[in-house]
């Protein structure tokens, strides 16, 4: 079984100084968490760099095996994993369960990508005095990574770095989120085990503006991924000079539906349920608002009501609990003082809108001003709105009407309606007749506006680690 209590251990002992690690259910604590010091980020990065000169001259087979046999041995013990992310982060197993899962699909496409890193050939005669040579492009890998991460998907949002660094050929040093580093420790623990040169991939755990100013200083630190706030991204990326920079960051996704949809009405409501209080809505991806034709609004809100009334809150061990625990009190008492200001401003409160021990009930509120908080800014928990509107000219309006720009859905059948609208939403993914709480780990995810910079997704991340180089061979000399 895998087991990071020796790696926890030595940075226990070098660092000194720990902090508590908190069970968001219960409310107790699970671990003494090593607070690093910028001296062992440092030695860190010392290491990466001595690990890359190793894994840089690998072949891509080589290193896809290693993403392979990582695969394997996530899933051999996905139990561990999936418990790991319960205890730190208070997700439902049965989400935990699907984030592992996930996880294994994600390292399966990294190891698929390492063996498909191709350049392409270039006409150098196109040019005058261009002819008697061949070109060719070729890719070669960055060196160290700098990886911050957030709480809500503490494994798999944490792979879809590693994974496109190693199959690049690349280092990395992760420094997870202060309340869900257990999830990174175990990943580090399989990849050991799969045979990755120690050094390529740590975890340095503690203070994150404090450890991340040390990578993003740092001048053989060549990339910062980052996922997180609007805020911390764009100091980030003001501070990072010339280092290559991803950033995946809020939303507040919206969703439209039409009169053509009077029949599924239902059906769409479930999806809506799953894709708003799914984690809590703790998702950057989380379905927060939704437009509704009012020839249909009424009899939506209806059924979506009646799924939401569904809804388990409970023990997130417990298989058939849906909701639980919100990450901390802090955010508990936000999305509470958000739906007074809403209600204070004539939103009615359709359904919940209560404390519920650690938690929050799932909250849906309708005749929202766009101006309000639990529309205009990221909720980050089990809140939605929905809002009738006279047609998809005017949904359209309201969905862009916002600073991020990430996903959004569509469900109509009307297809010169779905192709104008995904034409226009100023958003990084269009999800016609599926929620915008979607995403495969294979596509191309990245936002727009306050929403990010650049792209994941393990095939385009990997061609964001990475240097592209021009050959030409002049055969005419």
């Amino acid at each position: 079984m895998l087991n990071y209590s020796t790696y926890l251990n030595e940075l226990r002992d070098e660092a000194g100084e720990t902090y508590s690690l908190i069970n968001p259910h219960t409310r107790e604590e699970i671990e003494e968490i090593p607070e690093c010091t910028n001296e062992q980020m440092e030695t860190a990065i010392a290491k990466s760099l001595a690990a890359f000169e190793k894994l840089k001259t690998w072949s891509s087979a080589e290193r896809s095996e290693v993403l392979e046999r990582t695969a394997r041995i996530a899933e051999e013990n996905s139990e561990r994993f999936a418990k790991a992310i319960v205890n730190e982060a208070g997700k439902p197993v049965r989400f935990a369960k699907g984030e592992v899962a996930r996880t294994v699909e994600t390292l399966k496409f990294s190891a698929i990508e390492s063996r498909k890193l191709e350049g392409e050939s270039i006409r150098l005669d196109a040019a005058n005095n261009g002819g008697g040579r061949d070109a060719y492009t070729i890719y070669e890998p960055i060196g160290v990574i700098g990886a911050i991460t957030p709480f809500n998907f503490p494994l798999n949002l944490v792979i879809h770095k590693v994974g496109p660094a190693i199959a690049a050929g690349n280092t990395i040093i992760v420094k997870p989120a202060e309340k869900t580093p257990l999830s990174s420790l175990l990943l580090r623990e399989a990849f050991l085990e799969a045979g990755l040169p120690e050094g390529a991939f740590q975890v340095i755990t503690g203070d994150g503006p404090r450890l991340g100013k040390v990578l993003i200083d740092h001048e053989q630190v060549a990339k910062i991924t980052f996922t997180g706030s609007p805020e911390v991204g764009k100091l980030i990326k003001s501070q990072s000079g010339l280092k290559k920079v991803t950033l995946e960051l809020g939303n507040n996704s919206a969703l439209y539906i039409d009169e053509s949809q009077r029949e599924r009405l239902d059906d769409i409501a479930q999806k809506a349920v799953v894709g708003a209080f799914s984690y809590n809505g703790q998702v950057c991806i989380s379905t927060q608002r939704i437009y509704v034709h009012e020839a249909i609004a009424e009899e939506f809100t209806r059924h979506f009501i009646e799924a939401t009334s569904q809804l388990k809150y409970g023990d997130p061990l417990e298989e058939s609990t849906d909701l639980s625990a919100l990450i901390d009190e802090k955010s508990k008492k936000r999305l509470l003082e958000w739906i007074v200001e809403a209600s204070h401003n004539g939103a009615e409160i359709v359904h919940g809108g209560k404390a519920c021990q650690n938690g929050i009930e799932p909250t849906i509120l309708k005749g929202v001003q766009a101006s309000d908080k639990v529309s205009c800014q990221e909720v980050f928990g089990p809140v939605a709105i929905v809002n009738a509107v006279k047609s998809g000219e005017e949904a359209l309006a309201e969905m862009n009407n916002s600073n991020y720009g990430l996903n959004a859905g569509i469900f109509t059948t009307d297809l010169s309606q779905a192709l104008q609208m995904s034409h226009q939403l100023d958003v990084g993914q269009v999800l016609v007749n599926d929620i915008p709480t979607l995403r495969f780990d294979h596509m191309p995810y990245g936002g727009r506006k306050d929403s990010g910079y650049g792209y994941e997704g393990v095939k385009y991340a990997v061609r964001e680690m990475v240097k592209r180089k021009m050959i030409s061979l002049n055969y005419s000399f």
